[in-house]
């Protein structure tokens, strides 16, 4: 009776497994519309990067705390901005890597 009810516990381990989102094959449309996004918000962090260089004079606060910092809010503007305005870059990429969809 025991070995029955183990069996039992491991099926319905197996079942819940079966339906768990996790365990289902990965989306590749998904998948590369994810990392096309996430190269145009690098793309755009560069290009930010770039613009803060040409600067015309040097800041009176400056400091490595200031440029780290910086930084930082650079790369959320630029994910934030990958998101909301469309470049256009993401859809060429997926068009290019999808495979003719």
């Amino acid at each position: 009776m025991s070995i029955d009810t183990n069996a039992r516990a491991m099926f319905d381990a197996l079942r819940t497994t079966a339906g768990n989102e996790a365990m289902k094959a990965p989306d590749k449309d998904a998948d590369l519309r994810e990392a096309a996004e996430q190269f145009e918000a690098i793309f755009l962090n560069e290009f930010i990067k770039q613009a803060r260089k040409a600067k015309l004079a040097e800041d009176l606060f400056a400091s490595s705390a200031k440029s780290t910092y910086q930084d930082m809010l650079d790369q959320e503007l630029s994910k934030n901005l990958s998101g909301r305005v469309d470049l256009g870059i993401a859809d060429a990429l997926v068009r290019q890597l999808g495979g003719g969809k």
